[in-house]
């Protein structure tokens, strides 16, 4: 894919030359290549998910749930043997792995989400790919800030987002037992963040946008792919019990938070630098 994008780029290069409505043209398909190089492992969880769904037979000697593990299990594998992960990042999605299989224990026995189909490959009742699903989210943040040489604009202070991070991972757990502070720290990132620009460079121009506009993005991509997942059966929350529903828009609350976690471990191996 990579050598793909780069034989594209060679090709169409004298044609985006000629104006500036064709530069503009090239730039953005060179952006929507680079995203979806990007979301390579969600991608691919993503199809293996949809695709299990409507072919895996019920009376298979493999469980589904289990063949997802295995199947995430030799993505991983692969994106750090071809290098297309680097080794410390592989370390960082793994702890938000971790952290993220934490949660699903905890919340599954609370009742705020099922997991219906067997397995063998299961924690608490919490299968081991849904730790998988958590580390795409940091693959696509690392790989997207390699690919489009992250630069920012008045970033706010590293130990205040680590502060930010793991009181949103604590709240989580915390209030199913006390008040539920999400909308104090949602303030508290538009108050970190609010003035904070990513710069990214997509072809040869730096371009610039609001760093907490990417946040909501990001989220409502998650958000998106989530609707897929309890489409095909992945996981359900209490109200798909009976049907699928779509997952109430609420939930891009959770997802924002769980990406802000996830882009502030992605910082602890790719520091953010000031744009020039």
């Amino acid at each position: 894919m990579k050598d793909r994008v780069t034989a594209f780029d060679a090709a169409v290069r004298p044609w985006a030359e000629r104006s500036r409505i064709n530069g503009w043209a090239h730039e953005f398909l060179l952006f929507g290549l680079k995203q979806a190089w990007a979301c390579l492992f969600g991608g691919l969880m993503l199809a293996l998910i949809v695709g299990t769904h409507l072919v895996w037979p019920k009376d298979a000697a493999l469980a589904r749930y289990d063949f997802l593990v295995l199947a995430s299990l030799a993505i991983q594998v692969s994106l750090l043997a071809l290098k297309l992960e680097r080794r410390d990042e592989a370390a960082v999605i793994g702890a938000f792995h971790v952290v993220g299989t934490a949660m699903e224990m905890f919340k599954t026995a609370h009742g705020a989400w099922i997991y219906p189909e067997p397995g063998h490959l299961k924690i608490a009742g919490v299968p081991l790919f849904s730790g998988f699903m958590y580390a795409c989210v940091g693959s696509y943040i690392a790989r997207i800030w390699r690919l489009m040489d992250f630069r920012f604009v008045r970033y706010p202070p590293i130990w205040t987002t680590w502060v930010l991070a793991v009181l949103a991972y604590l709240n989580f757990f915390t209030h199913h037992y006390g008040p539920d502070i999400r909308v104090g720290l949602f303030a508290a990132s538009a108050v970190l963040f609010g003035r904070t620009f990513v710069v990214f460079t997509v072809d040869r121009t730096p371009r610039r946008m609001p760093l907490l506009l990417g946040f909501v993005l990001v989220a409502l991509f998650i958000w998106l792919a989530e609707n897929l997942g309890t489409l095909a059966g992945a996981w359900a929350y209490p109200s798909q019990r009976h049907g699928w529903t779509m997952v109430s828009p609420a939930k891009l609350g959770a997802w924002y938070l769980l990406m802000l976690l996830s882009y502030v471990l992605v910082t602890a191996v790719h520091r953010p630098k000031r744009a020039a």
